[in-house]
């Protein structure tokens, strides 16, 4: 169990900052109000968990601890985005589309209610 959460912690980690250098880079380049560090560090997650999925599948790879520090660990420091998106594709491909357009509408809008509470409980 230790050496589980200690893997996801250096992955988690190398992901944080991996996450904060590439906000960096895109802010340097990205003058507008879209928040184009935020939408880049998504899609760039969402391509690398699928990336990871698939070579670890292709390469039959079962190893639960390379599993634990890219998937969970990597990519999940690097954006949670990406986990919401492979989960939902799963849901999709297993016939679950009712289920995964549920799970779609209720993080957007549990989530951004969320914001609005902690903000309104704050001030």
């Amino acid at each position: 169990m230790l050496k589980s959460i200690l893997l996801v912690g250096v992955g988690g980690a190398a992901g944080s900052m991996l996450r904060y250098l590439t906000a960096l880079l895109v802010n340097r380049y990205a003058n507008s109000h879209f928040p184009w560090a935020t939408f880049a560090v998504n899609v760039l997650g969402c391509f690398l968990i699928g990336l990871l999925f698939g070579l670890l599948d292709k390469q039959q790879v079962a190893n639960q601890n390379i599993r634990l520090l890219l998937i969970t660990g990597f990519c999940g420091g690097y954006t949670t985005f990406s986990a919401f998106s492979i989960e939902n594709l799963s849901l999709l491909q297993g016939q679950n589309s009712l289920v995964a357009f549920a799970y779609m509408a209720a993080s957007i809008i549990a989530g951004l209610a969320a914001v609005w509470l902690g903000l309104f409980i704050a001030r």
